[in-house]
C-alpha cells in the first residue's frame, strides 16, 4: 500500500512489492561506493542543490549496464533519464569512475591478501558487434573473427581485475591496438614488470614493449597437439574477465557513440563485480519502497 514518507512523498514499492531491482546496490555495497563519489552540491555557495539522491543515480546506471536498456527506457521510479545520463557523463569527464574503480580494486586486492599494486598482468582483446547508432568512423571489420564493430583491449592483474581498457574499431590489429593500454599500464602501474598475452600479440609488439616500456611481454603459446578450446595457464583470468563483462547486457554489444564511453561502461561493470565480491556473504539489505510521486500540498 502507498505510505507517506518524509517530505510528504507518497511511496510505493516496485510492482507493489516494496522491493528493488537485482542491479540495485545493497546497503553494504553503497557504503563502499558513496565515500568515493564527489561531494554532493548542497546549496548556493556549493552549486545548485542536487534534486535526486546519489544512490538512485548510481542504481540507475547499474540498471542500464546490467539490463542493456537505453537511457530513455529507464523505469519511471528512477530519476529522469537525462539527469542520470548527465551524471554518467560528468563522472566520466572528471575521472570519478576511474577513481572509484581503482580504489575498489585496491580493496579487493588487499582483501585477497595481495599488495595494492600488482607485479604482473594479462592482456587480451575481444571483438564485439555494435549497434546501428554507433558512428561508422569508430567501427570496423575484424576479418579474423568475422565481426563488424569494435574491439576491446583489456589488461588485468592475475585476479582478473581491470588495470587498463581501450576500445577501438574492430579492424585494428592486436599488435597495434595493444600499445596504448600497455603504455597506460606502464604509467599507472609501474610495479607491473611482466604481462602475458596470446599468440595474436606476438611479433614486433614484444620488442616494442621491451625497448620502449622496459617491460616483458611473454607470449603464451598453445600446445602443438591441442585441439579445440582449452584453458590456457597464466591467461585464464583475463579470459574470465571478458566473460564477466559480456554477462552485462549493455556490454554484450557496443551501443555507445563514443569509444571512451564504452570504456567507462566496462569500468562500471567491474565496479559492480568488485562491490559484490567485497560484500560476499553479507546480508543483501536494500532500501525500502521508492518515492514515485509527491502528494499535493
Amino acid at each position: 500500500m502507498p505510505c507517506r514518507g518524509a517530505g510528504g512523498v507518497v511511496e510505493l514499492g516496485v510492482g507493489g512489492l516494496g522491493g528493488g531491482y537485482p542491479s540495485d546496490l545493497t546497503d553494504e555495497q553503497w557504503v563502499l561506493v558513496e565515500p568515493l563519489l564527489p561531494p554532493a552540491r548542497v546549496g548556493p555557495k556549493g552549486g545548485r542543490r542536487e534534486k535526486h539522491p546519489r544512490r538512485r543515480i548510481v542504481d540507475a546506471i547499474f540498471y542500464v549496464v546490467r539490463t542493456g536498456c537505453s537511457w530513455r527506457q529507464l523505469p519511471k521510479d528512477f530519476p529522469p533519464w537525462p539527469t542520470v545520463y548527465w551524471y554518467f557523463t560528468w563522472w566520466h569527464d572528471d575521472g570519478t569512475v576511474e577513481r572509484v574503480h581503482d580504489a575498489l580494486r585496491a580493496r579487493v586486492r588487499r582483501a585477497d591478501g595481495r599488495n595494492t599494486e600488482p607485479s604482473a598482468g594479462l592482456i587480451d582483446s575481444q571483438s564485439i558487434r555494435t549497434a546501428d547508432t554507433v558512428p561508422v568512423a569508430t567501427r570496423g571489420f575484424d576479418a579474423g573473427k568475422k565481426v563488424k564493430g569494435r574491439k576491446r583491449f583489456i589488461i588485468t592483474d592475475t585476479l582478473g581485475l581491470l588495470l587498463a581498457v581501450h576500445v577501438v574499431a574492430a579492424n585494428i590489429q592486436d599488435r597495434d591496438g595493444a600499445r596504448r593500454p600497455l603504455l597506460w599500464t606502464r604509467l599507472d602501474h609501474p610495479s607491473v614488470r611482466k604481462i602475458w598475452a596470446d599468440q595474436g600479440f606476438a611479433g614486433r609488439l614484444v620488442d616494442w614493449t621491451t625497448q620502449v616500456l622496459s617491460r616483458e611481454l611473454e607470449i603464451v603459446r598453445k600446445d602443438p597437439g591441442q585441439r579445440g578450446f582449452q584453458v590456457q595457464p597464466k591467461r585464464w583470468a583475463v579470459e574470465r574477465t571478458l566473460s564477466w563483462i559480456t554477462a552485462h547486457r549493455r556490454l554484450a554489444r557496443d551501443y555507445e557513440t563514443s569509444p571512451a564511453h564504452s570504456e567507462t561502461m566496462i569500468r562500471w561493470a567491474m565496479i559492480g563485480i568488485m562491490v559484490r565480491r567485497l560484500t560476499r556473504g553479507r546480508s543483501a539489505t536494500r532500501p525500502g519502497p521508492r518515492p514515485l510521486s509527491r502528494a499535493a500540498g
